[in-house]
């Protein structure tokens, strides 16, 4: 959303226990969410229940994505979200459980955010058109404190077309390209010099057609009589940090670019006709990358973010190492 003199167009969020306030709207939460990146935490129709039960309670997961059978992005990782802490011991065996094979080799490697969250990515992105299983066989693996893994459970995908966007915050542009190929270039404006907007490369959480925005979910105002309250509901909104950044159309900068400059809290406002039109190109894993901000870059475990970090970073993280898919 974009500012007006003497108003608050864009939310702001607050609260946010992992990267601090920089969101234009919607509000955040703490891991990756939405219809798109939700996965089923139960068990798929291949998992079975382990024929007797270890000793302890169960290690269960929360998530796994992306959801079987869908289409996702050349920057997509796999999550893995665990209901209860992994200990740093026993990371190397649960990585070892959690096969990923391709359709066509990919180097890659596992690497931890924080106890509950373990992602795949490959060393660079997907090659379009492969298709991706992971086989977390954990049934009866010990999560290092006192639980073990009841369950297996299977998620295939495929790597769709290689959708990617470029945008320039000095430039006032999103050129967007398929397959190696540009497609169209785009007027954007997005953050301001108080709220900058993320640089870096954030692979796309998930999308909706409208996303109601107010001062008050986010903390800025719940006054309405306070020229910083709003309570809109805007469209075509593609989703890009927990934190909140958003590419999507604003009513406070309907003609974004160059010319108008407004600036936003750390969103990228398209127009009404541009933001329809990407809407429809991206889905869920696209990367969108930013440039030319003063902001640093977003942090790998906001959102989808994880080609944010160098190889040598991803590898730090991981308790296994490199690896090359299993043929699948």
């Amino acid at each position: 959303m974009g500012r007006r003199k003497g108003s608050i167009w864009v939310a702001f969020v607050t609260g946010v226990t992992l990267l601090g306030a920089s969101a234009c709207g919607g509000g955040g939460s703490d891991k990756a969410s939405g219809d798109d990146a939700k996965a089923s935490g139960k068990p798929s129709a291949s998992a079975s229940p382990s024929p007797t039960k270890p000793a302890g309670p169960p290690m269960l997961l929360e998530t796994i994505t992306p959801q079987t059978g869908t289409t996702v992005g050349v920057a997509m990782p796999i999550s893995v979200i665990f209901t209860n802490p992994v200990a740093a011991k026993a990371r190397a065996t649960v990585e070892k459980h959690m096969k990923v094979s391709a359709s066509q080799p990919v180097a890659g490697a596992w690497h931890w955010m924080g106890d509950k969250r373990a992602d795949w990515r490959p060393k660079t992105y997907w090659p379009s058109g492969t298709t991706v299983k992971i086989d977390a066989d954990l049934t009866g693996v010990s999560n290092g404190n006192g639980r073990y893994g009841v369950h297996g459970y299977t998620h295939t995908f495929k790597i769709g077309d290689d959708v990617r966007a470029d945008v320039s915050v000095t430039g006032h542009t999103m050129k967007v390209t398929r397959n190696g190929a540009p497609v169209r270039t785009l007027s954007i404006n997005a953050g301001s010099a108080e709220y900058p907007t993320w640089n870096g490369t954030m692979a796309v959480i998930d999308k909706q057609e409208k996303v109601h925005m107010t001062s008050c979910s986010v903390g800025i105002s719940c006054d309405k009589g306070s020229p910083d309250y709003y309570d809109l509901t805007l469209p075509w909104d593609i989703h890009l940090t927990q934190s909140g950044t958003y590419v999507h159309y604003s009513t406070g900068d309907p003609n974004p670019g160059s010319g108008s400059a407004r600036g936003s809290h750390g969103c990228v406002h398209l127009s009404l006709a541009d933001a329809k039109w990407f809407y429809g190109q991206v889905k869920q894993g696209d990367p969108i990358t930013i440039t030319g901000s003063p902001r640093g870059k977003a942090a790998a475990d906001n959102g989808y973010a994880d080609f944010n970090l160098g190889w040598e970073q991803w590898l730090a993280g991981s308790a296994s190492g490199e690896q090359t898919t299993s043929a699948l």
